[in-house]
């Protein structure tokens, strides 16, 4: 009986034994994929440390927008109380200068010279001249006769050291009589020589200088200024 009893402890022992050398012990987590875990961890921290944007603080009275390349206080204009730019570029505007001058003209008979005034317009010298010119071929007096047809046409005005040149394209319909053409020549020159800068006058026809305007009288070239 004895012995039985010591059989069956025995084979408990050896069986509890087999039992612990049989079971398989728990690995251990790998180092490097703990380390790794923290390494992301702190990567994904710090990415998210790199991403945060500082504020930028608007100031609300300052509506300036300032462009990357350009300076302040380079832009063209002026700024109007309400808010408007206008654009200003030097030396654009023109200022027309007045002048009154007196124009001849004839009566309706052909007889005389008659004078009388005509308010000139003018932003250049050249341009005066035209005027001056103009005024000759319009009467606003039913009485008083143009002795240059608006037919007569002013292809071109110079002016140099006190010489005026007048070059004219004049069409048959605007020739007159002997008389009519001496009227003509007279008021010519006295209508230009009011101005103290022209010494002399030349007038051309058609850029020559012609022997006679309508064929009656000699034309000088130039004109000079009786003093």
């Amino acid at each position: 009986m004895n012995k039985k009893l010591w059989i069956a402890a025995l084979l408990v022992t050896v069986m509890t034994v087999a039992a612990g050398c049989g079971s398989k012990p728990t690995a251990a987590p790998a180092p490097n994929q703990t380390q790794g875990a923290g390494t992301e961890n702190n990567a994904s921290e710090d990415q998210n440390e790199t991403d945060i944007t500082e504020p930028v603080t608007v100031d609300p009275e300052d509506t300036t927008t300032t462009t990357p390349g350009t300076t302040e206080g380079s832009t063209e204009g002026t700024t109007t109380p309400s808010g408007e730019t206008t654009s200003e570029k030097p030396g654009t505007s023109e200022t027309n200068e007045k002048k009154t001058i007196d124009v001849y003209y004839t009566d309706l008979e052909e007889l005389e010279l008659h004078k009388a005034t005509a308010e000139l317009s003018y932003a250049s010298d050249d341009a005066k001249y035209k005027a001056a010119f103009a005024a000759l071929q319009q009467s606003k007096d039913d009485k008083l006769v143009p002795l240059w047809a608006k037919e007569i046409e002013l292809k071109s005005v110079q002016f140099k050291d006190g010489a005026l040149t007048l070059d004219i394209h004049m069409p048959d319909t605007a020739r007159l009589g002997a008389g009519g053409e001496v009227f003509a020549i007279d008021a010519l020159k006295q209508t230009f020589f009011q101005f103290d800068e022209v010494k002399s006058l030349d007038l051309l026809v058609d850029g020559q200088q012609s022997e006679s305007l309508m064929g009656h009288v000699d034309l000088e070239h130039p004109m000079t200024r009786s003093e």
